[in-house]
């Protein structure tokens, strides 16, 4: 038990009463009491707890009933406070994203006229035409028994760290068009380990719901859909939303197999055949307002394992120190602030880090003093896990979304030019050299200018190419692999990074400038 605690970086599913062969044989009443009280003596044990996800009978001809079970136990790991996940949240425009978030997170439902939403808005702006514009965190704890714990009965979110085991962090993105740059970013840069659709029942699959759908997939995250607003319209629009969501989800483009959740039984085996194979994907209906099948939701928020095992996870860790700057605050009395995810190793309070590139290409050196996590306090910061750190008297001034802190040692890479293998997914005229693109990879976005195209003199929509760019406002920390998406207008493009050429080689001299020119 301990072991696949481990593996499942604190979780695991048992099921009582299953042959070796996956043959369910079933066993009777009083020996599954047994079963599961030695079951929940071993938990102990270990200091997990347990919970019982479903019991059914099992048909068979003997005149008992012959029962299986399904049991989730849960530990968090010594070393940590709870289980994290993060989950991205698309949609189109008023399809009732924030609103549903609102509704999970506070234990309020809402009354029509987004109330429950008015907590996660950010600016006033939003507040006053009910549209998300930036990226804003909710949070949705577990404890160990599976009992959901929010601002219902805690008031801060700091209880909520202390009394929740699992914890589901919601970063809520924007849906209008204008907005896409944000939710790019917000993609691309917080790493979510799944994406939740939400879909309007009564709008049915409008505006930026393809197009969310085509960034999910392009950044490989694994997708479930919510149908929203059922409350709205009668069940036939609903029916009919489902069946052009099934039809979209097996386009060839897209290949999925969807699974329209309707009990809790549902639920659990969506949940565990989502983390299985990333082709399933469950689709859920619920209402905001009359709280239908949220339960659900929250079944499935419950069971769903972190995607990443525990291997993985140590190996990231022994690397060295790197931590994506994703936002920049000034905070009274604490000074400059940064937030964002720890790509690799781990960092400690008090620890020499340096940061860059600045424009000029250098790394500057600072003293991390002290670490938040979900707003509460934290000694130490592992890799995968999203924190805000402070940084006392830097200088705000030198630092821009899209730098990175790394350890002193690492002699990091930066450069001006890079090269990626690309797919251009649509665009209204050719690509072809000199062609400016705003450039998306990890937390990282600016403009650069397409220098060459390997092989090709133009590209057209649906073909790929080797394509050499150049930033054109300062050099960035890249890595080789590192996800791509490019855009310009209606121009729209995927690809990963090939080849770097460090800053040393490419700095272009005055001479070469000046002919440029």
């Amino acid at each position: 038990m301990k072991w696949r605690l481990q593996e499942g970086r604190g979780e695991a599913v048992y099921q009582i009463g299953v042959d070796d062969n996956g043959m369910l044989v079933g066993l009777s009443e009083e020996d599954l009491r047994s079963s599961l009280k030695t079951l929940g003596r071993m938990a102990e044990k270990v200091g997990a707890d347990i919970t019982i996800l479903r019991e059914r009978e099992v048909d068979h001809d003997a005149d008992i009933p012959r029962k299986i079970a399904e049991v989730l136990i849960r530990k968090v790991p010594d070393d940590q406070q709870f289980l994290d996940l993060r989950v991205a949240v698309l949609g189109n425009v008023d399809s009732g994203k924030s609103t549903l978030l609102g509704v999970l997170t506070q234990g309020e439902l809402d009354n029509g006229r987004g109330r429950a939403r008015l907590n996660l808005f950010r600016h006033l702006h939003e507040i006053q035409t009910g549209r998300t514009s930036s990226i804003s965190f909710e949070i949705l704890g577990f404890n160990s028994k599976g009992e959901v714990v929010n601002y219902s009965e805690s008031r801060t979110a700091e209880e909520i760290c202390e009394s929740a085991s699992k914890m589901i962090t919601f970063i809520d993105l924007a849906g209008h068009h204008k907005y896409l740059k944000t939710t790019i970013f917000g993609l691309t840069s917080y790493c979510p380990d799944f994406a939740m659709l939400v879909v309007s029942a009564n709008t049915g699959i409008a505006g930026t719901t393809r197009e969310h759908l085509g960034l999910a997939m392009a950044l490989k995250v694994p997708i479930f859909i919510v149908v929203s607003k059922v409350d709205l319209c009668k069940r036939e629009t609903v029916e009919r939303t489902v069946r052009q969501l099934e039809r979209i989800l097996k386009q060839p483009g897209c290949n999925k197999v969807p699974l329209v959740v309707s009990t809790a039984d549902d639920a659990v085996t969506a949940a565990q055949q989502f983390a299985q194979s990333p082709s399933i994907t469950p689709i859920f209906t619920v209402s905001s307002v009359s709280g239908e099948s949220l339960n659900l939701l929250k079944v499935f928020f419950n069971i769903i394992p972190p995607l990443s095992n525990s291997k993985e996870q140590e190996e990231l860790m022994q690397q060295l120190t790197e931590f994506q700057v994703d936002e920049i605050y000034t905070v009274p009395d604490v000074g400059t602030v940064v937030g964002g995810t720890l790509y690799s190793g781990i960092c400690r309070e008090g620890e020499q880090l340096v940061v860059g590139p600045t424009d000029s290409g250098q790394f500057l050196k600072l003293t991390v003093c002290s670490i938040q996590r979900n707003r509460s306090a934290c000694r130490v910061l592992r890799a995968g896990q999203a924190a805000t750190l402070a940084l006392d008297t830097f200088d705000r001034s030198l630092l821009r979304k899209g730098m990175v802190m790394v350890s002193p040692e690492m002699n990091p890479t930066i450069c001006w030019l890079f090269e990626a293998e690309i797919v251009l997914l649509f665009h209204a005229k050719t690509f072809h050299k000199g062609f400016q693109v705003t450039v998306h990879v990890g937390n990282i976005r600016q403009t650069a200018t397409v220098k060459a195209v390997h092989g090709k003199e133009e590209l057209r929509t649906g073909e790929k190419a080797v394509v050499c760019f150049k930033f054109i406002k300062h050099p960035e920390y890249l890595k080789v692999g590192a996800k791509l998406l490019f855009r310009e207008g209606a121009t729209k493009g995927i690809g990963q990074v090939t080849k770097l050429q460090p800053v040393s080689q490419s700095q272009p001299s005055q001479s070469e400038e000046e002919d440029e020119a």
